[in-house]
């Protein structure tokens, strides 16, 4: 049978049109070089996961941090990088077979802080990407000033959310397809990398029958003939392995974190397969760091599913009250919602369950909570100043919330606090709560809120909070007793592990050239993405900073594109 790509002779195959791919195409063609983009989705998928994603990107002394009262430095974000990082698999330091894991992470680690300080948003406004004023804060630590965590806030917005990152970069791609420099071959399903005399020289695949599913939904797997291309260089760019919680649970660092959860929901379509991963390994590339991935503690199944297991994750503010299966209030920082995701993923998973509760108000659910997803914020997806205003300052909670709290199965609402925790164990997977634990351990929170002074670290963290102008405007609740009826109803929700990103991946050095086992580069294939970890097979270690995954695609996506053009 005849394909897209048949008359088409490219210099470089790159294989997924998600965003790193789409970035890297973008670099190609503006130095004249054909691009053939095979992806195993149909053309309503063009750029992938990122299309879903809120549009966070991190930034590092920016003039909206600025213009919010923040002071930040490249300095205090590479501690905070590396800090969260930890990087610990350091080798003997050399390039060569003794380089470690990490060894090219940390090395992409301090090159993304100096481009998230120095390039990264001129390069972005110049393509027409605008972020909203607001900065956010996400990941604000574990309480040491040189471990994990943000110090400051360093979330910036996109004004448009994924769709927007999406459409900078596949606008002009579209346009070298128009101009004959790209070619796009959807359905096509890439299953071998061509290897000559050691390089990388094309890619053998199997056609997929059309399918007009809407964008995310799972499509057809249903072979109708094969391909074969060829091209000087091939880039990776297929993403990471978010929904194929077989591989998941494979790589699970149960030592590190506790047991893979028998219950996990999913934050990414089904084509997140991480198919490519061992592809690029049986053509001579190296897997690094398999065991870090980046799971969240905040899902919620989805009342309107658009994939299998569909997952919403709750951005939460710092005051929810937060507890394990068994009722017992999760510890220090980690307890505090939005400061330490893996260090609440080792608190609930102690108690061998897989799940554990949030406690709230109506107060707090109508300022602090957010939802990830770009269909789940229309206002700022759709870039509507009315809406937005209408949605997120007039009285209850943002519309695409109060559907969840209402249709949601993980939502329950009370007026009294034993109704609620009736309500709570008629959904628990586990132990039956005991009302008398839960208000013994709220009450002594709220006691905490009779003056201004206190020692309990989430009232001390949300009080830290207030004194950033975004939390204190439009984030952060004013704390309140969480048993005070004028600021009910009670609501309680049951929250879930939810799979999301890759922090492990295909090793690659700062030109996105995948690496053999001795530490050389393998000819004619590159890697970017979240299939490389975001850069040099874990740019983000142990843990992520937020607003990262983004900026990872982008930086990893024209790293590899500049090195092909310059080659």
């Amino acid at each position: 049978m005849s394909h897209p790509a048949d008359s088409f002779r490219p210099d470089v195959i790159v294989v997924g049109a998600g965003l790193a791919g789409l970035v890297a195409t973008h670099e190609l063609a503006l130095a004249g070089r054909r691009v053939l983009v095979l992806d195993q989705e149909n053309r309503a998928n063009l750029g992938g996961q990122a299309w879903w994603s809120l549009g966070g990107l991190f930034f590092v002394d920016s003039p909206e941090q600025r213009r919010m009262g923040i002071t930040d430095s490249p300095e205090l974000a590479l501690q905070d990088w590396m800090g969260s990082a930890a990087f610990d698999r350091v080798g003997d330091g050399t390039a060569g077979p003794g380089r470690g894991e990490d060894h090219w992470p940390r090395q992409w680690a301090q090159a993304y802080v100096r481009f998230a300080h120095e390039e990264k948003r001129d390069y972005l406004r110049a393509l027409g990407l605008r972020s909203l004023p607001f900065v956010g804060w996400a990941e604000r630590g574990d309480g040491r000033a040189d471990g994990h965590g943000n110090s400051v806030p360093r979330f910036h917005l996109t004004w448009g959310t994924g769709p927007e990152v999406v459409r900078v970069f596949a606008e002009p791609v579209l346009r070298a397809e128009e101009a004959g420099l790209v070619r796009f071959a959807f359905r096509h399903r890439v299953d071998e990398l061509l290897v000559a005399d050691g390089a990388v020289t094309g890619v053998r695949g199997t056609v997929l029958a059309d399918d007009d599913a809407a964008r995310g939904v799972r499509s057809n797997r249903d072979p109708v003939g094969d391909f074969a291309f060829e091209a000087a260089a091939v880039v990776v760019t297929s993403g990471g392995i978010g929904h194929n919680h077989e591989l998941m649970r494979r790589s699970w660092p149960t030592e590190r974190v506790g047991p893979a959860p028998a219950h996990m929901i999913s934050g990414v379509p089904a084509h997140v397969d991480g198919r490519m991963q061992a592809i690029s390994e049986e053509a001579g590339a190296t897997m690094v760091n398999r065991d870090r991935m980046w799971a969240y503690v905040e899902g919620i199944h989805n009342w309107d599913p658009v994939w299998p297991d569909h997952a919403i994750r709750i951005l939460p503010g710092p005051s929810s009250m937060w507890f394990d299966a068994h009722g017992r209030r999760l510890e220090g920082m980690s307890g505090v919602p939005g400061a330490d995701s893996i260090g609440a993923m080792k608190q609930i998973l102690a108690t061998s369950h897989d799940y554990s509760w949030f406690v709230l108000t109506q107060s707090i659910i109508e300022k602090e909570f957010a939802l990830s997803g770009s269909e789940q914020n229309p206002d700022l997806t759709e870039k509507d100043i009315r809406v937005l205003v209408r949605s997120r300052l007039a009285k209850g909670a943002p519309g695409p919330v109060e559907a969840f709290k209402q249709h949601g199965e993980d939502f329950v609402v009370a007026e009294s606090l034993a109704e609620l925790v009736e309500g709570m164990n008629a959904i628990a997977r586990g132990p039956r709560l005991d009302l008398a634990t839960l208000e013994a351990q709220i009450t002594a929170r709220d006691r905490e809120l009779d003056n201004g002074f206190g020692k309990d670290v989430q009232l001390m963290a949300i009080a830290n909070a207030r004194r950033s102008r975004t939390d204190r405007l439009i984030r952060v609740a004013r704390p309140h007793r969480i048993l005070d009826p004028a600021h009910g109803p009670l609501i309680a929700v049951r929250l879930n592990i939810l799979s999301r990103k890759t922090l492990g991946g295909l090793e690659t050095n700062l030109d996105s050239q995948c690496l053999a086992h001795d530490g050389t580069p393998v000819p004619g294939l590159y890697a970017a993405g979240e299939v490389a970890g975001f850069g040099g097979g874990g740019v983000h270690g142990y843990n992520a900073l937020e607003g990262t995954f983004l900026g990872g695609c982008i930086f990893s996506g024209r790293a590899a594109g500049r090195a092909l053009a310059r080659a």
